[in-house]
């Protein structure tokens, strides 16, 4: 009895009690040689000798047709890594709406007397991680201080401090692995976000093998303590650059070898404090522009008797573009901390500004979608943690919820990277038919690769996809290959009349 065999009933329904088991796809009195070709080639490409030890779920549905052309263990929880940005942002939409923005308050605790301000500038943040984004024009530094040098104050006789209890303390996410808390990718989150809590690290050689390599900061106010344990290798040697920092560690340790004479590289790093940081970089910045301030920056959880937000007046506000425009860095740049913000946003909305409470959140939207929560095990917003698990039929589901709902549909599908055009997926598929065809999100984190999104057939034909990649040994591009094969196939697919 053939495992593969889906042409007769009996043998699907036994076979789909079975783990590894891929479920009949087309009722028998539909099947064509068609949908029977594209099951070959699907199961040609995943039977590659370089993937005989990766663990595979795919779905492939028609959004027109109704029906499943492909499944795989699409029942099967795997690790999604960044493809859980889809439920993420498809959830913020429905709770929060694509109009919603972040805001940021500047208050003053006294009164302006004589051109001064006697008293504190509190900076209070809703999680905008968009501020201070080279290019995005969402920096109020400059705006906030020419509005405060308007109203008459040249001089604030008090301290900056930064108000991010607007969430919890709990900055990473639960699972986060802690060698990569260094990198930009994995910058905590908070109610105060200054350039998504990353600065740039410059790395060249030094003058001689040996020698120590030349590491300079973008900026002086990130807090960050660098510790340069990088030796200049011979020419021709290769770079290899790694970044440690521990939890709570402000010192950032490079290691590795630079080429005598190889070209500068610039590095994405995370801040520690980044409440720290955006106070930090305000002071300064108000100090530039020609106003005095007398008190440091700090941070109002190292205040023994912290000011009340209610206390004091409004001086000016700032709100972020909206989420439709937010959405379009998170997924076509897959920007973890934009993820990790929405979920706390979507906690704080219920009164839990917590990852917890985000996750209450994302439960009960998808509970009322009739996605039940067995196929879902969601720890944090962006996928960084390897405690995420999905089934490819959840994300199905959800991505098929998306296209049928109006309100949802076209700023979702707007913000998705299209293949070989922009996003994570510029460079792949490039001439061939999905080519700016195929919108996907991309997902990767060490032995998981993933990419779920839609794709239309040479006819026209609308189709939905999720395939996940899980617990391979061999190299990402081989597994990003055999991924692009299957959309592309999709998108050569049509059906015999």
């Amino acid at each position: 009895m053939s495992f593969r065999n889906r042409r007769h009933v009996l043998i699907a329904s036994l076979f789909a009690t079975l783990a590894t088991a891929r479920v009949a796809t087309v009722p028998v009195g539909q099947a064509h040689a068609a949908v029977f070709s594209l099951q070959h080639d699907i199961d040609s490409i995943l039977a590659r000798p370089a993937l005989e030890r990766t663990f595979w779920g795919v779905l492939v549905r028609s959004l027109e047709a109704n029906d499943t052309l492909y499944a795989l263990n699409a029942g099967k929880l795997m690790m999604p890594a960044s493809n859980l940005k889809i439920v993420t942002l498809a959830v913020a939409a429905e709770r929060l709406g694509w109009a919603y923005t972040f805001e940021t308050r500047l208050v003053g605790t006294g009164p302006i007397t004589d051109g001064s301000l006697e008293g504190d500038l509190v900076v209070v943040g809703f999680g905008d991680p968009s501020v201070g984004l080279e290019g995005t024009g969402s920096d109020p530094f400059d705006v906030w201080a020419e509005r405060l040098k308007a109203s008459g104050v040249l001089a604030i006789h008090g301290r900056i401090i930064g108000d991010d209890n607007t969430f919890d303390e709990e900055t990473l996410g639960p699972g986060w692995a802690w060698d990569y808390l260094g990198d930009g990718y994995a910058a905590g989150s908070g109610a105060l976000q200054l350039n998504e809590n990353v600065v740039f690290v410059t790395v060249g050689p030094g003058q001689a093998v040996g020698t120590p390599a030349v590491v300079s900061i973008s900026t002086d106010y990130s807090g960050l303590e660098i510790r340069n344990d990088l030796k200049t290798a011979s020419a021709g040697t290769l770079t290899a650059i790694t970044t440690r920092r521990l939890p709570g560690s402000a010192r950032l340790e490079l290691r590795g070898t630079v080429a005598l004479g190889s070209a500068r590289s610039v590095h994405r790093v995370s801040v520690d404090n980044a409440t720290q940081f955006f106070v930090n970089a305000l002071r300064a910045k108000l100090i530039a522009h020609g106003i005095e301030v007398e008190g440091p920056a700090i941070d109002i959880d190292d205040l023994p008797n912290p000011p009340s937000r209610q206390a004091g007046s409004l001086l000016a506000t700032y709100r972020s573009p909206p989420l439709s425009t937010l959405a379009v860095r998170m997924m076509k740049a897959s920007q973890n901390l934009y993820a990790e913000t929405l979920l706390k946003t979507m906690g704080a909305e219920l009164g839990m500004p917590s990852v917890s409470g985000g996750r209450e959140a994302v439960r009960s939207t998808l509970e009322s979608w009739s996605i039940m929560p067995a196929g879902l095990i969601m720890i944090d917003g962006s996928g960084l943690s390897r405690y995420n698990l999905v089934t490819p039929e959840s994300l199905v589901a959800l991505l098929t919820r998306i296209d049928r709902t109006k309100q949802l549909r076209g700023p979702f599908e707007d913000a998705l990277p299209v293949a070989g055009r922009d996003g994570t997926l510029e460079g792949r598929m490039k001439n061939t038919a999905a080519e700016n065809n195929a919108r996907a999100k991309t997902g990767a984190i060490a032995n998981a690769r993933s990419l779920s999104g839609y794709v239309r057939t040479t006819s026209g034909e609308p189709l939905v996809f999720s395939i996940l990649a899980n617990n391979f040994e061999t190299t990402t591009d081989v597994i990003d290959r055999a991924t692009d094969a299957i959309v592309v196939r999709l998108a050569t697919f049509k059906r015999q009349n």
